[in-house]
């Protein structure tokens, strides 16, 4: 069995595949080119497979480096955040917080240069999932999840209604004036959230017509689906309309739904004494998700 790498080869590896060159990568960990070089080189023979293709001026992933990357970047993530939630080890003004991927991509993201602008001082880390885990990671100041609020040992506070709304391409938005236009295009399932197109229709009082549709498993996707003019997409409210004002999608109709989840902030059961940076970011978040 394959023994697990070394862990200073990996942060060389990772360092170096960001930064495209050994030199900037021993610049960032405080080791020498050749430190780096080895360290990398070592990790390569462990694996039997070439990680980096080196040139005279960078470096370049090969396709094992690629597909290896993203699981190594993990792996120093979720390690950094167990430290930093069993020991304390970061800034006192350091805040992480964790949210579903569309969430953390179309929402907060967008928002986060106003708020650094306002408090220099806190330092945020933003992790994103998929799917929600059903217990609060350590490490974690603040999470954002999406759901009906019951999740064991967290204190989840609702963030506030939730309704969806139909968005698709501007150009296909000129000929979509109600539900019944509909029919014309293929419609954007998304994993998890299968029945609101049905529910959709109902409200309407007209029959779903015949799926030509598509199924994706994030929001994220569905919007990159409907912005290629690939069909339409129920969002949330709040996602559509900042989309819409940004001119990347467009809300066809004003007819909505209720979703039948909603944003939750957790926090773990017992957690009393939060540190002021992470309750100033929690009173935005509450102001970013009204």
């Amino acid at each position: 069995m394959l023994s697990v790498p070394n862990l200073q080869w990996l942060r060389s590896f990772e360092a170096a595949s960001r930064n495209g060159s050994f030199t900037a990568a021993g610049e960032e960990l405080g080791l020498t080119q050749a430190a780096i070089s080895t360290h990398i080189r070592a990790l390569e023979q462990q694996l039997g497979h070439q990680l980096l293709i080196r040139s005279t001026r960078n470096v370049d992933l090969t396709a094992s480096g690629k597909a290896y990357l993203p699981s190594v970047r993990k792996a120093l993530t979720d390690l950094a955040v167990s430290t930093t939630g069993l020991f304390g080890t970061t800034a006192p003004g350091s805040v992480t917080i964790r949210a579903p991927i569309s969430e953390a991509v179309l929402i907060i993201a967008p928002a986060l240069a106003s708020f650094q602008n306002e408090y220099p001082e806190i330092e945020i880390r933003l992790l994103s999932a998929i799917w929600a885990d059903t217990v609060l990671e350590t490490g974690i100041d603040i999470e954002i999840r999406l759901g009906t609020g019951n999740w064991p040992g967290a204190h989840a506070e609702a963030l506030g209604l939730e309704v969806m709304v139909p968005v698709c391409h501007p150009d296909l938005a000129v000929n979509l004036h109600s539900a019944a236009d509909l029919s014309e295009y293929p419609l954007i399932h998304i994993l998890g959230f299968e029945n609101h197109w049905v529910r959709f229709f109902e409200a309407q009082g007209i029959s779903m017509p015949e799926d030509r549709g598509i199924t994706v498993d994030t929001s994220l996707a569905a919007v990159e689906w409907a912005a290629a003019k690939g069909g339409v997409a129920l969002l949330l409210g709040r996602v559509a309309r900042q989309l819409a004002s940004s001119g990347r999608l467009a809300i066809p109709f004003e007819t909505t739904i209720p979703a039948l989840q909603t944003h939750y902030l957790l926090h773990r059961e017992g957690s009393s004494m939060r540190k002021p940076s992470a309750q100033r970011v929690e009173t935005w978040l509450r102001e970013l998700f009204q």
